[in-house]
């Protein structure tokens, strides 16, 4: 394993340095290995996307797996390119609108809690949003199985804000801690709770699915503003954020509402943009059963 984690590295460092337009021919080998070779997941794409779009033909099903397939070897690439990559650079291919909206919280002297999905390159987007705003930012993460590439995956994320990553378990934590202190804190909202975790239920995407209501409960505790971050691709390697406020007084929001805010926003930005959304996630693990939890 040692072996296979250093020449991990040495390819991408190498990896790091290549051009753009290298990394384009580079990422169309991988996503046809991906694809056709090793197949990465595709049972679990080909199954999400037909529950998703029970409407779509087999033919729509096929374009969007394709895709799928290709911009996933563009964020691999990307995120080892990060390694290499300057503020100027990252600037340059991703775009974001409404960042005032951070700004007049800031001038508020108010913090903000965003909520995004795993929807284009989320590990730039989280990293040039934070460029935007005079906020303190933090992120909040689940370390990877294996510890090698969770210590890499980590230099890379806070390569520009060191300290910026907490673990999820204490991130709460860090909130109440840091509540003096002006600060944006990122969140993912499409992740997939464990079995004990499970407390709502909502329609997404044509299936019942099982929600976070962590968002929600932070925002209304800590009554934090909720801004929701939207990712899309723009282009080979380049992507746009827009930024939409849900609510800047979340104490006065309905139950679930927040959380059924940032889901619908979610779900329609994966409408629009299908091939865009991490489709090899095992989102739909778990089935609804009668076990007396909220459903919406």
């Amino acid at each position: 394993m040692f072996i296979l984690h250093y020449a991990f590295a040495a390819v991408a460092r190498l990896i790091a340095l290549l051009p753009f337009w290298l990394l384009y021919l580079k990422s169309d080998f991988l996503s046809f290995v991906l694809f056709h070779v090793i197949k990465y997941r595709k049972k679990v794409v080909f199954e999400n996307l037909r529950n998703a779009f029970p409407e779509k033909t087999e033919e729509e099903i096929n374009r969007i797996a394709r895709n799928y397939y290709r911009n996933l070897g563009d964020l691999i690439l990307e995120v080892v390119k990060l390694g290499n990559l300057s503020k100027t650079q990252l600037m340059k291919r991703v775009k974001v609108n409404n960042a005032e909206l951070l700004q007049d919280l800031y001038g508020k002297q108010k913090s903000a809690l965003l909520i995004m999905g795993h929807c284009g390159n989320w590990e730039w987007a989280s990293t040039v949003v934070t460029f935007h705003t005079p906020h303190t930012c933090f992120g909040m993460a689940k370390p990877l199985s294996d510890p090698f590439f969770d210590k890499y995956l980590m230099r890379l994320r806070t390569k520009f804000n060191p300290d910026s990553i907490i673990h999820f378990k204490r991130f709460f934590r860090k909130m109440v801690e840091n509540r003096k202190n002006l600060s944006a804190y990122l969140m993912a909202g499409d992740q997939t709770p464990t079995r004990d975790e499970i407390n709502y239920w909502t329609p997404f995407l044509n299936q019942d699915t099982a929600v976070f209501l962590g968002a929600e409960k932070i925002a209304i505790a800590l009554d934090l503003p909720v801004i929701y971050m939207d990712t899309q691709r723009t282009g080979r390697m380049r992507y746009e954020i827009t930024l939409s406020l849900i609510t800047d007084k979340p104490k006065e929001t309905a139950e679930f509402e927040i959380t059924e805010k940032h889901v619908r926003l979610l779900e329609n930005a994966i409408r629009l943009h299908p091939e865009n959304w991490l489709w090899s996630h095992r989102r739909w693990k778990h089935k609804h059963t009668d076990t007396g939890l909220v459903k919406n």
